[in-house]
């Protein structure tokens, strides 16, 4: 299975924070938001990960990122000439994709829970052999996101894209899972009336196919959608909550490779060395300190 993370846009919503930056690029605590969906996908499974980003934007994420190999990954980058809706991303990535199962998660979105790795893990080794799974978690606000609503024996009947009255308050997140189909699909899709193409056409489509499933999470997994200033802090105070609490960090994604086994400990020891004058380079090496400790 390919991933994709789309950090495109121009993030109006964090203005000025983003004026000159990717929303993406912007700092969740003690980390670049995008190393959270990274991670995410990382769980799952996923090695090869195409970063979608604006042109202006696209140099930094390389600058942070390169090639993946550091982290026994590969990353390749696409410029989004102008925002096109999040389904454009299959779109665009469709080379990349082709003929692959793949996984498309938002730059901006952050999942953590207990159990979440090897349900992630479950899901994407198992579930898009043909349709998709999306995931959904409930919300105060269903107006505002892609709504999903349920018949009585709980499965799938109906996905709105932020209806006026929403039918269920259960959104649909920015963690999508396709079948080789998403393609094709995507390249037929019609833009919206916002001039965009809609990622809820693409799992309508699947739906009245009978092809897609919904992953409800439960109110042990947190998922956050930092597109404002206001999410963004409270994605912040979370992580560090979280991190000073258990002493564990949050989409960290060279621990996440070494836990997955993408890298050594060599490999890991020789980037903690380049960052041993801030914290997270020190966590890094006590983290590897204890892992070592534990195969003793």
């Amino acid at each position: 299975m390919k991933g994709i993370i789309l950090a495109g846009g121009t993030g109006t919503r964090l203005h000025p924070m983003t004026s000159v930056t990717s929303k993406q690029l912007m700092p969740v605590y003690d980390k670049p938001l995008i190393y959270y969906p990274l991670t995410t996908l990382m769980l799952a499974g996923i090695r090869e990960i195409l970063i979608i980003t604006t042109p202006r934007d696209q140099a930094a994420f390389q600058a942070l990122l390169g090639d993946g190999n550091a982290l026994g990954l590969s990353f390749s980058y696409l410029a989004q000439p102008t925002p096109g809706g999040i389904a454009q991303a299959y779109v665009l990535g469709s080379d990349f994709v082709a003929g692959h199962r793949s996984a498309l998660i938002l730059g901006d979105n952050l999942f953590h829970g207990d159990g979440l790795p090897e349900r992630l893990r479950k899901v994407s080794g198992a579930a898009c052999e043909s349709g998709a799974t999306v995931f959904a978690h409930q919300v105060a606000d269903p107006e505002r996101y892609g709504v999903v609503a349920f018949d009585a024996a709980g499965r799938a009947r109906s996905i709105e894209e932020k209806p006026t009255r929403p039918r269920s308050n259960w959104a649909v997140t920015g963690l999508y899972l396709y079948d080789t189909q998403v393609v094709d699909i995507a390249a037929d899709l019609t833009p919206s009336s916002r001039g965009e193409l809609e990622i809820s056409d693409i799992n309508r489509i699947y739906l009245e196919r009978g092809q897609l499933a919904v992953e409800r999470l439960d109110r042990g997994v947190v998922w956050l959608d930092t597109g404002t200033p206001e999410s963004l802090l409270e994605a912040a105070i979370l992580v560090r909550t979280i991190e000073q609490r258990q002493g564990m960090k949050i989409g960290c994604p060279e621990e996440v490779a070494h836990q997955m086994g993408y890298i050594d400990d060599a490999a890991l020891e020789a980037i903690a060395s380049r960052m041993v004058g801030s914290d997270y380079g020190r966590y890094l090496a006590r983290y590897l300190d204890t892992a070592r400790f534990a195969q003793a």
